[in-house]
């Protein structure tokens, strides 16, 4: 008998069940993946940490968090400096003055602002209803129509109107020459890949690897006092509500006999013809060097396709719209509910979680729990 039955092996479970190691709690980690670390799951391809599902950068402000999962690795300096690349012109983002000289000409920040007001102003938006809305008045109807539209409607399978306005209200609009993505304290790439941290976090706890918690939940549950389930909430119910919506996404990768591809870990390809979303080179998340420092010959690329998610696909973005939070909150009932099973992460709170929000709250769970 377990204290805790943990079902993925993901960050969540992997904080979760190091904390019940070192407050001398036993754990059993189950994943049905063959691997573990989840989504954040690294594979080393002749040197270079590929990121298998999707680019993953840890950003924070929380020094609580930056200093837990700096005892598990040593993090790069990797800034995240995307690029958008509208059918052959490239843009800085996020948007900045690099942006806005590229796009309008202007050369200071109060011109910059002046535009951005009168196409403001032009569009007669005081109360931004949709995403479309909150684009413009944020940015301009100009980078909205070459640098959001396309690329949105393509990562959620929605035209913008559609869409809620909060969505786009966490992009960075600087009137600076900063192309740091994220307004964070601490940001970086765990050297060795994201494998080799949660390995360690999970050192001494017993893992299986290819195990189906819902195809055989009594016996499993039967293993512990309490289990930790993070994977869809609405699965373990049955989907008797019916399911929650999400977006997935499909890789195409490849290996190139070539030293560089497009000198950016990241660019996004924004019109809307283009069908894939974005495309990563896996190698600049370490400037370009293998673990021990050495310039790497060949290069491995991502091509990312959004895509509508149905049963039995891998599940990635939340659909975080009115219809679905009502859903969510008829299972969130069921689990509440619950006395002997913690549900938690991304899917287990049908909520978009960045990698240090789950690890807080997986931290958070386990004081809980386990005082």
């Amino acid at each position: 008998m377990y204290d805790y039955l943990i079902v993925g092996a993901g960050l969540y479970g992997a904080v979760f069940a190091r904390q019940a190691k070192e407050r001398g709690k036993t754990a059993l980690v189950i994943d049905k993946r063959p691997h573990i670390a989840g989504n954040v799951y690294t594979e080393c391809v002749e040197g270079i940490h590929v990121h298998r599902y999707g680019a993953h950068i840890f950003h924070t402000n929380d020094r609580v968090v930056w200093d837990y999962v700096n005892r598990f690795a040593v993090f790069n300096r990797f800034t995240n400096s995307p690029v958008a690349n509208y059918k052959g012109e490239l843009y800085s983002l996020p948007f900045n003055m690099y942006t806005f000289n590229r796009m309008w000409g202007v050369t200071t920040p109060a011109q910059a602002a002046a535009e951005i007001d009168r196409q403001r102003r032009d569009s007669g938006i005081t109360q931004p209803r949709n995403l479309e809305e909150q684009a413009i008045s944020l940015v301009g109807r100009d980078i909205y129509e070459k640098l959001v539209k396309g690329y949105t409607e393509k990562q959620w399978g929605r035209p913008c109107t559609e869409l809620p306005a909060f969505i786009i209200r966490r992009l960075p609009v600087r009137l600076t020459f900063d192309n740091n993505y994220f307004n964070a304290l601490y940001q970086g790439i765990p050297v060795g890949g994201y494998t080799r941290l949660v390995e360690r976090m999970l050192e001494g706890v017993e893992v299986r690897l290819g195990v189906d918690y819902l195809q055989d939940r009594p016996a499993l549950d039967a293993l512990a006092k309490t289990t930790v389930y993070t994977g869809p909430v609405d699965a373990f119910y049955g989907y008797r509500f019916g399911p929650l919506e999400y977006r997935s996404v499909r890789f195409e990768t490849e290996l190139l006999d070539m030293p560089n591809f497009q000198g950016n870990a990241a660019v996004n390809y924004t019109d809307r013809e283009t069908p894939f979303t974005r495309i990563i080179e896996h190698k600049w998340f370490q400037f370009g060097k293998d673990d021990d420092g050495r310039d790497l010959p060949r290069t491995v690329i991502s091509r990312e396709y959004s895509s509508e998610w149905k049963v039995g696909d891998e599940p990635y973005y939340p659909v975080n719209d009115g219809k679905n939070a009502a859903l969510y909150a008829q299972y969130k009932a069921l689990a509440d509910a619950e006395t002997r099973t913690v549900f938690g992460g991304r899917l287990g709170e049908y909520k978009y979680y960045d990698m240090d929000q789950v690890i807080a709250a997986a931290l958070a769970k386990a004081e809980e729990e386990m005082g």
